[in-house]
């Protein structure tokens, strides 16, 4: 049996990843913090649910605690490892940029350091679409210029890339770096759209619209997301055989894919998504746009599609309907 070793496994994405590695038959083992940015109610949750699976373990530390990882996989010698433990969020990066350069730097450095040691099979790690910052070319290509990223947490994301592909150079460690695209679903973080949104709408309480609601957003349904995801651990870099449209580094097994899909929705479209899937009206208060934020993002999908033959297609009023009747029966609302 093989083993993948997910971080941040008990938060949105890596719930849905290490369960779907455990569906497909693998080992997994996990480590997350269970950080209090949001309710940690959820992560516990979803942290026992995964445990409920024989195969699953689980260590509770922060990525960037000297050692752990190193412990970790000299222990569990991973064959694949799939990093999504980070700080998240854009705005609260403007208030709290230390815990971005503890969580994102030094842990994605505590994290290449023991995959330098114990080398995986392939070493997978989530960046972000908020790299692409003020670029103006739609839809954004993983081959565009990324250099002025508008917001502390994209900085630190893009400055994880940068890192791991010197990783990859020096220690030829074949490594994917997958920039996501607002990823949205049952069980996701109470910071995210869609989130605060259906929680107001069923209050009865006001939206905040930024921008005037002249903003456009790639949704990305979670399901999508971790199909790709798992798809993508196969196709392992190399620069000798690079794909059509490829981003590989010509000098390292490093490579970065855009997980998107493919299709910008506008910020009003989604949010009369949600109240269809709700069944109630939104009471919208307009605002402009907020410090860090960008008016649109669009994912090229095109080397996704290449690389694993997928492409996330859920429509957005069936992916948004999965999400309000999950939180209707969770909150009892």
């Amino acid at each position: 049996m093989k083993t993948a070793l997910v971080t941040g496994a008990s938060g949105f994405v890596g719930y849905f990843t290490a369960r779907a590695l455990l569906d497909a038959g693998w080992r997994v083992v996990g480590i997350d913090s269970l950080s209090d940015y949001y309710d940690v109610t959820l992560k516990q949750r979803r942290q026992a649910m995964l445990l409920e699976h024989p195969h699953f373990q689980v260590v509770n530390d922060k990525i960037e605690t000297p050692g752990t990882l190193l412990t970790l996989f000299e222990q569990n010698r991973p064959d694949i490892v799939i990093h999504l433990a980070a700080q998240a969020g854009v705005r609260h990066s403007i208030h709290m940029p230390r815990a971005y350069v503890e969580a994102n730097l030094i842990g994605t450095f505590e994290l290449l350091e023991a995959a330098r040691t114990f080398p995986p099979e392939h070493l997978l790690l989530a960046s972000s679409s908020s790299v692409y910052g003020a670029n103006t070319k739609l839809p954004y290509a993983e081959t565009d210029k990324v250099d002025a990223q508008m917001s502390f947490y994209a900085a630190t994301k893009k400055a994880t890339e940068n890192l791991a592909h010197s990783y990859a150079h020096l220690y030829n460690l074949p490594t994917t770096m997958y920039r996501f695209f607002t990823v949205y679903g049952p069980w996701g973080r109470p910071d995210m759209a869609h989130f605060k949104f259906t929680r107001a709408i069923l209050a009865g309480d006001p939206i905040d619209i930024y921008n005037h609601g002249q903003m456009q957003r790639d949704f990305t349904y979670v399901d999508d997301l971790v199909t790709s995801l798992l798809a993508l651990a196969k196709a392992i870099p190399d620069p000798a055989h690079p794909v059509p449209g490829d981003s590989i580094s010509p000098v390292a097994p490093f490579r970065v894919v855009n997980i998107g899909n493919d299709a910008p929705v506008n910020l009003l479209d989604f949010i009369t998504a949600i109240e269809n899937a709700c069944e109630r009206e939104a009471i919208k208060t307009y605002h402009d746009i907020q410090p860090g934020d960008v008016p649109a993002t669009w994912a090229d999908a095109t080397l996704l599609h290449t690389l694993t033959g997928k492409r996330p297609a859920t429509p957005l009023q069936e992916g948004i309907q999965h999400f309000v009747d999950w939180y209707r029966d969770y909150y009892k609302t």
